[in-house]
C-alpha cells in the first residue's frame, strides 16, 4: 500500500502550493556536449520518481491482484498473460499465421509486431519462460514510460505535476493494471511519450522514427502521427519556416501503422485483411460512435450489473476531464494526441467494456487532476492520491479475475 509518508517523499518535488517552475532553456548554439549532459541531467532527475511510483504501484497492483485469485485459480503468470496478452506471447514464440484463417475468433494478424518483437528479445537475452517474458517487455517498457513522461511534463509544467501525474497513470487510473500485464499499452506508451518529447525538443527526426514505431506498435500511432503533425505546422506558422527536418519526420513517423496493414494485406491474400479480420472477430469498425452510445446509454439505463455501470460512469468522467484540459493551456500537440485517442476509441464499434483500456493512453485527462492537486499542500496530496491509487489498482484487478467480459 502506498502510506501516507511514500506518497508525501514521491510528490516532495517542488513545495507546495506548487508553482511552475522556471525551465532552463539551452541556446540553440550550445556544444553538442552541453546539450547531451543536460539530456543526461534531466533523464535522472525523472528517474528517481519514476522508479518510486513505478516500484510502489506495480506492487499495489500485483498484491491486490494476487489477493484476488482464488485458490486453485489460474496463477498470476496466467492473469497477466491474459487474453490478449495470450496472443502476443503466442506472435512472439510462433509468428504470424498465413491466409485469413480463424477469422470468427479473430486471428493473430490483428495485433502488431513490435511488442511480439520486444518480448523475442527478452526472452532471448534472458532465458525466461515466453510468458514471464512477455510480462517482463511490459514492465520494461512502464518504466521507460514514466521516466519519459515525468521529463516531459516536468518541461510542460513542473516536477510537483509531473510526479502527480505518473502516480495517477500508473496507479490511480482505472485498468493502469494492463500496463504490467504482456499487452502493448506500455511499449506504445514510452514509445508515444518519446515522440512527444522529442517534438517538444524539435528533434524532428528522432520525433518521426519515434512515431513510425508507435505506429507497429498498435493502430493509435495515428494519433501520434496527428501530434507530430500539429507540432510541424505550429512550428512553421511560429517561425514562418518549415525546416527540411520536419518534414521527413513528419513524413517517417507516416509510415508506421500502414507498413503493418499493408503486410497483413500481402500475407492474408486480401487488400483490406486487416479490417476484415479485425470486424470478423471483435465487431471493429468505424461507425461515428453509434455502437458507443448505444451501449452508454442501454448500460446506464437498462443494466442491472454494478460493474457494467461503474465502467460506464468512469468512462464518462474520463471524457468530461478531458474536455476539461482543453481550458488548462495544454500544449497543443499533446492535446491533438490525446483527442485523437478519444475519437479513435469512441468512434469505433468495438466491445463497451474494453473503453476504458483503449482510453489510459490519452493521457491528457491526466493534467486537470495533476494541476490542480500541485497546487495543493502535501497532506492533501497524500490523502486524494492514496484512496485513488487503492481504487485504480483493485478495478483493474476485478475486471481481470471476476467480471466475466474480461478487458
Amino acid at each position: 500500500m502506498l502510506p501516507t509518508q511514500m506518497v508525501t517523499d514521491i510528490t516532495q518535488d517542488a513545495p507546495a502550493p506548487a508553482r511552475a517552475e522556471p525551465r532552463s532553456r539551452i541556446p540553440a548554439g550550445a556544444p553538442t556536449g552541453i546539450r547531451a549532459q543536460a539530456v543526461r541531467a534531466r533523464a535522472r532527475a525523472g528517474a528517481g520518481p519514476a522508479a518510486a511510483v513505478y516500484a510502489a504501484t506495480t506492487t499495489l497492483h500485483l498484491l491486490i491482484l494476487s489477493a484476488m485469485i482464488r485458490p486453485g485459480g489460474p496463477s498470476l503468470t496466467d492473469r497477466l498473460t491474459a487474453w490478449d496478452g495470450r496472443r502476443f506471447v503466442q506472435i512472439a514464440e510462433h509468428g504470424y499465421p498465413h491466409g485469413m484463417d480463424g477469422l470468427a475468433d479473430g486471428s493473430n494478424l490483428a495485433f502488431f509486431p513490435l511488442f511480439p518483437e520486444l518480448i523475442r528479445i527478452v526472452h532471448a537475452a534472458s532465458g525466461l519462460s515466453w510468458a514471464v517474458s512477455g510480462i517482463l517487455a511490459a514492465q520494461l517498457s512502464l518504466f521507460a514510460a514514466l521516466v519519459v513522461m515525468h521529463v516531459l511534463l516536468s518541461r510542460l509544467y513542473d516536477r510537483r505535476t509531473a510526479t502527480i501525474a505518473i502516480v495517477l497513470l500508473a496507479g490511480a487510473q482505472p485498468m493502469s493494471l494492463v500496463f504490467s500485464m504482456a499487452y502493448s499499452e506500455s511499449l506504445f506508451l514510452a514509445l508515444t511519450a518519446g515522440a512527444l518529447l522529442a517534438l517538444h525538443k524539435q528533434a524532428w527526426l528522432s520525433a518521426g522514427a519515434l512515431t513510425a514505431l508507435a505506429g507497429l506498435t498498435r493502430p493509435a500511432g495515428t494519433a501520434v502521427v496527428l501530434a507530430m503533425a500539429v507540432a510541424v505546422v505550429l512550428h512553421a506558422r511560429r517561425h514562418r519556416h518549415l525546416p527540411g527536418r520536419a518534414v521527413v519526420g513528419l513524413a517517417l513517423g507516416c509510415t508506421g501503422v500502414p507498413l503493418f496493414i499493408g503486410w497483413v494485406g500481402l500475407r492474408s491474400g486480401h487488400l483490406n485483411g486487416w479490417f476484415t479480420i479485425q470486424n470478423a472477430g471483435w465487431g471493429t469498425k468505424w461507425d461515428y460512435g453509434r455502437q458507443f452510445l448505444t451501449d452508454l446509454y442501454d448500460t446506464l439505463a437498462l443494466s442491472n450489473e454494478f460493474m457494467a455501470v461503474c465502467t460506464a460512469v468512469v468512462t464518462v468522467v474520463l471524457i468530461v476531464i478531458a474536455i476539461a484540459a482543453f481550458g488548462r493551456q495544454t500544449w497543443p500537440p499533446l492535446l491533438a494526441y490525446g483527442t485523437g485517442i478519444l475519437i479513435l476509441t469512441l468512434g469505433q464499434s468495438n466491445y463497451f467494456q474494453c473503453k476504458l483500456r483503449l482510453l489510459i493512453l490519452a493521457l491528457i485527462f491526466l493534467l486537470p487532476p495533476a494541476r490542480s492537486l500541485a497546487r495543493a499542500d502535501n497532506r492533501t496530496v497524500a490523502m486524494t492520491l492514496i484512496p485513488a491509487t487503492l481504487f485504480g489498482c483493485w478495478f483493474g484487478a476485478f475486471m481481470l479475475t471476476t467480471w466475466h467480459y474480461g478487458i
